[in-house]
């Protein structure tokens, strides 16, 4: 008689990663199996909150089921054509993201970091044909610690040695100046700049929001320089900071947009570069191109998406819970938090080494059910889907309390 086959355990299951799988993460040792809304399950049946929303990836929680439908409605009906031919759903995914961003046109990609290759290339071409730039002079403009990607291009101009350390040489052309210092970006932008990248919060580096001002000063010098302002929001955007862009917090509009992450609902990956007529139309056929960008089912899910923000409610969601969040963290400093940045829905708290790194304290709260991620040293990141509870978001905060004794 053969005996049942045994469940497999987290334990075993991690255990079976680790010859077959490449070592470029660290995950928490946590199996998770299914998740509904802000919850999660391992295979052992243990729930967990999740308060990382995959880097923001999940902004309307896991399985929205308005999300689930548009999949499931057009899984039946068509997945890819690739670009070589035009589909039904695609025109109208375009036409709402750049109503909802208030640009013109979308050049819809996949992952997060083909979003920002692609806007570096989209910059280029710019400059070259509309700005005068001379051939293979152009520059680009960056912020020191910012996190855009992982491709060769991208991590060439980061700041942090673990990204770039043995994966050189590096795309030349971009020039690195310090995160919110005015003064240091208009001494680096000249005749050549093509445009200046920069996340409007930068995310990796621990949730950084620069001071008031400077978001309105970039779009100055830019303006001013003749170069464009290229804002990354892909983790940023789409109602995580309480606005359906962050830059919204000062009015602020940008030449070009980068969206990804939660553009694809959690269900397929969804990118975008957004932009005006005048930048993306220097585009032609056969200068760039994905066969899955803007594939049927991406489209169908990315429209969904779109729906969800233009009733603003999840933007007003993330800005009265990030009241809650905010609320919450102020109590802690000073009981094992040293220090914390939060807009909306988004936080770095920074933990008092003395209590642990980040991994650790990461550790400890997943032990009392709730997922986050730590980013550099003692600093842990928040980013809970925009579906949760207020009381959701008081348990969270209750269990951070409760690992800094």
């Amino acid at each position: 008689m053969t005996a049942p086959a045994r469940t497999r355990t987290s334990a075993d299951l991690i255990r079976a990663e680790e010859p077959v799988l490449a070592h470029n993460y660290h995950p928490l040792p946590v199996v998770v199996a299914r998740a509904e809304g802000v919850w999660v399950e391992d295979v052992e049946g243990r729930r967990y909150l999740d308060m990382l929303a995959g880097y923001s990836a999940l902004n309307f929680g896991h399985r929205h089921p308005a999300l689930i439908e548009a999949a499931h409605r057009q899984l039946d009906r068509l997945t890819l054509t690739s670009r070589a031919f035009h589909h039904d759903r695609l025109a109208g995914f375009a036409a709402r993201l750049a109503g909802l961003t208030g640009h013109d046109m979308v050049l819809p990609m996949n992952t997060g970091a083909e979003a920002v290759e692609s806007g570096i290339k989209v910059a280029r071409k710019w400059a070259y044909e509309v700005k005068g730039v001379p051939a293979d002079r152009a520059t680009i403009v960056v912020a020191a610690e910012n996190f855009h990607g992982r491709t060769t291009t991208i991590v060439g101009f980061s700041t942090d040695e673990s990204a770039r350390t043995g994966f050189g040489p590096f795309t030349p052309g971009f020039r690195i100046v310090p995160y919110n210092d005015l003064a240091a970006l208009e001494a680096a932008v000249d005749e050549t700049t093509a445009a200046v990248l920069i996340e409007p919060i930068q995310g990796e580096a621990g949730v950084v929001i620069p001071d008031d001002g400077y978001l309105t000063g970039v779009r100055e010098l830019t303006r001013s320089a003749g170069c464009l302002f290229v804002a990354d929001e892909i983790q940023s955007g789409l109602g995580r900071t309480g606005r359906t862009l962050a830059v919204e917090h000062e009015s602020v509009v940008p030449d070009v947009v980068l969206l990804g992450k939660a553009l694809g609902g959690g269900i397929v990956p969804v990118s975008a570069v957004v932009a005006g007529r005048e930048v993306l139309g220097v585009l032609r056929p056969g200068e760039h191109g994905s066969t899955f960008g803007g594939n049927p089912l991406a489209a169908a899910v990315g429209t969904a998406v779109v729906e969800l923000l233009e009733t603003g409610e999840f933007q007003r969601r993330a800005a009265d819970l990030g009241v809650v969040l905010r609320d919450g963290l102020t109590a802690l400093v000073g009981r094992g938090v040293v220090g914390f940045r939060s807009r909306g829905l988004w936080a770095g708290v920074d933990i008092d080494p003395a209590i642990g790194t980040g991994r650790e304290v990461g550790e400890r709260l997943m032990r009392e059910g709730v997922l986050v991620k730590d980013t550099h040293g003692s600093t842990i990141r928040l980013a809970p889907p925009l579906t949760i509870t207020a009381d959701e978001l008081r348990s969270a905060l209750g269990a951070l309390e409760k690992v800094l004794v």
